[in-house]
């Protein structure tokens, strides 16, 4: 029979055939191949010895957290507690980029900025929606809703940021367990603790733990820079610039003229820097 994987716990796989639930162990040949199944997999299983037999190609597949052919990815994006972080944002963006995954970026905790606050957050939604982003609030439920129809969504972003609560506000009934914030450490509690896909306004979501650590390990350097969208718009003199320290680099100028965000050149720079 063939299926879907929804829910992976320990060595326990859930698949879900034509509605149908089967619980089911992995075959060790795929730990001699060094293949692990993933959640949002289409295997084939043996539906008497509930055993995963193969894999189906993927559409794509992620590490962090661990799921497969995905469609979108929302980024939930706390603005306080745990404050906003541009270098977060910026990750997923480039990792969903490299990894062919349409991005949303969904704002939460507005109502919790001042005035002030608020119109430096304006501009970076500015920008953003700028490069073709979608840009969202968590209470622009109507728009969120319609967005699932027919595509399976990833949710992630940093833990706290409100993920858990933005899916039971959009299905009650799913009343998935959400932690409080740690105020000391400023970002939240894990209260997602392993990953399941869920049918949601007519899709499939992806709940997962939050995190806040994200490796680009299997993509080059020059694949990193050409996610950035808007350097695309500006071409350097050279060919083969990186934008760090050669000179006559057209990106520093028009960070400099302010037509590239400051914050996302520096992000940038910190994530080739790193890897």
């Amino acid at each position: 029979m063939e299926g879907q994987i929804i829910k992976i716990l320990s060595n326990l796989y859930t698949v879900n055939s034509n509605g149908t639930i089967y619980e089911c162990h992995s075959r060790g040949k795929f730990r001699n191949d060094k293949i692990t199944p993933m959640v949002g997999d289409y295997v084939k299983f043996d539906e008497k010895n509930r055993y995963i037999l193969e894999i189906k190609p993927r559409k794509n597949e992620l590490y962090r957290p661990l799921v497969s052919n995905v469609d979108q990815g929302f980024i939930i994006t706390s603005l306080r507690h745990p404050d906003f972080s541009t270098n977060l944002l910026d990750k997923l963006l480039t990792i969903m980029e490299l990894y062919k995954i349409k991005p949303v970026i969904c704002f939460t905790k507005k109502d919790l900025l001042n005035n002030k606050e608020k119109k430096e957050i304006k501009k970076y939604e500015k920008y953003y929606r700028k490069l073709g982003y979608k840009v969202l609030y968590n209470t622009n439920m109507f728009k969120i809703k319609r967005m699932f129809k027919g595509l399976t969504t990833v949710f992630t972003g940093q833990s706290g940021a409100g993920k858990s609560t933005l899916i039971n506000k959009l299905d009650k009934t799913l009343n998935l367990e959400v932690g409080e914030i740690s105020i000391a450490l400023g970002r939240g509690k894990h209260t997602t603790r392993f990953v399941q896909l869920l049918e949601l306004c007519g899709g499939k979501i992806v709940d997962t733990p939050g995190f806040s650590m994200i490796e680009f390990t299997g993509f080059t350097k020059e694949q990193i820079r050409d996610s950035f969208k808007e350097f695309s718009k500006y071409p350097c003199p050279y060919k083969d610039c990186m934008h760090l320290d050669e000179k006559e680099c057209r990106i520093k100028k028009e960070v400099e003229k302010g037509n590239i965000l400051s914050s996302r050149y520096d992000n940038y720079k910190k994530i080739i820097t790193d890897k």
